[in-house]
């Protein structure tokens, strides 16, 4: 199993700026992508940003312009710099990542705690 760790969440005014990391271990063979997906009370899921192994990189439109995902592949880390954060940025931030945990094994969607977000007017 792949675990995920979540960290730097938290309250910040708008305007201001946030950094989100996620690191995983546990069962890895090769991680194909990691991404961020938020969620608020009442509404589905949606991709914020993502990062293949070899860094191609997509983007909610919200976002574009004010966040910028990175990855450490050594480390197994993918970090979520946001900044000029708005109030409609306030949500639970999950890391995703999506891994084969042997040899021959399929990718597989594993997905962290989530983090807090909330950005004050």
């Amino acid at each position: 199993q792949v675990q995920l760790v979540e960290s730097g969440g938290g309250l910040v005014q708008a305007g201001g700026s946030l950094r989100l990391s996620c690191a995983a271990s546990g069962s890895i063979f090769s991680i194909s992508a990691m991404g961020w997906y938020r969620q608020t009370p009442g509404k589905q899921r949606e991709l914020v940003a993502a990062i293949t192994s070899s860094g191609t990189t997509n983007y909610a439109d919200s976002v574009k312009g004010r966040f910028t995902i990175s990855r450490d592949n050594a480390k197994n880390t993918v970090y979520l710099q946001m900044n000029s954060l708005k109030p409609e940025d306030t949500a639970v931030y999950y890391c995703n990542a999506r891994a084969r945990r042997f040899i021959g094994d399929y990718d597989r969607d594993d997905w962290g705690q989530g983090t807090q977000v909330t950005v004050s007017s």
